[in-house]
């Protein structure tokens, strides 16, 4: 059901249907690698920050993913200068997985997730995406430079 690209390409021009992801911290530092980007072009810093704290206010714990507008901010460690670990990232994934089906979403970019300043290994993280979004009906593109 699911279909992975990957393609060399600039993950901020591809076509209008795509929703990004990515990957960030807790604390929604975005001072460094693709999210600084992100942050620039969609101003997530304190809209994320925000809606992490309603969840935690209201559930009571932190959310594992934020959509704000088109955009999945996946959050994969506690500080900006910690390391996520394969199963923080695939927990993350999993909470994606959920909403992306929820909004019937059906095309999402992304870079190679937690594979640049993070130091995850992409071989590994295709297999976890390939797992985790199987049965899913969405086609995803990873873009790369």
């Amino acid at each position: 059901m699911m279909i992975l690209k990957e393609e060399k390409r600039n993950l901020f021009e591809v076509d209008d249907k795509y929703y990004l992801a990515h990957c960030i911290s807790e604390d929604c530092a975005m001072g460094a690698g693709i999210a600084v980007d992100f942050n620039k072009r969609f101003r997530l810093q304190n809209r994320v920050k925000n809606i992490i704290s309603e969840h935690y206010n209201t559930v009571g714990e932190i959310p594992k993913c934020v959509l704000v507008d088109k955009v999945y901010n996946l959050i994969t460690k506690q500080k900006y200068w910690h390391k996520p670990t394969y199963e923080s990232l695939t927990q993350s994934l999993l909470c994606m997985r959920d909403m992306i089906e929820f909004n019937k979403t059906k095309y999402l970019a992304m870079p190679k997730i937690g594979c640049g300043l993070d130091k995850l290994q992409w071989g590994k993280v295709r297999e976890i995406i390939c797992d985790v979004f199987k049965d899913v009906d969405v086609e995803i593109l990873v873009c790369y430079l």
